[in-house]
């Protein structure tokens, strides 16, 4: 995993990581919460929010906990979300494909 520290930050999970922890922040300061307070809103150990602050680290059960305390669940719909699509023609042959239901592996 080396090759990560050469990834520009928009593709660079680390940078990524990063940021929003800093959203998360500006976010819960903006609410007037203390660290413990959003613990305790959350049910996240004030250990993990302080860790996911610091460092970025988290597990995604957590970090939904966090979003759920501060109303921010909005941009986890965004996430994976549907593709958009350059044309009506582009649209029509993807739905045209069959949906797939598991990977053919690793090529």
């Amino acid at each position: 995993m080396a090759y990560i520290k050469y990834l520009p930050d928009e593709f660079n999970p680390l940078a990524i990581q990063r940021k929003i922890a800093v959203r998360t922040k500006k976010l819960r300061l903006g609410k007037n919460l203390s660290q413990a307070a959003l613990s305790q809103l959350s049910g996240v150990s004030y250990g993990s929010l302080r860790k996911f602050e610091s460092m970025g680290e988290i597990s995604l059960k957590s970090l939904l906990k966090i979003a759920v305390a501060l109303g921010a669940t909005n941009e986890f719909d965004l996430l994976f979300g549907e593709p958009a699509y350059g044309s009506m023609d582009e649209l029509l042959q993807i739905k045209k494909r069959k949906e797939r239901k598991r990977g053919t592996g690793n090529e």
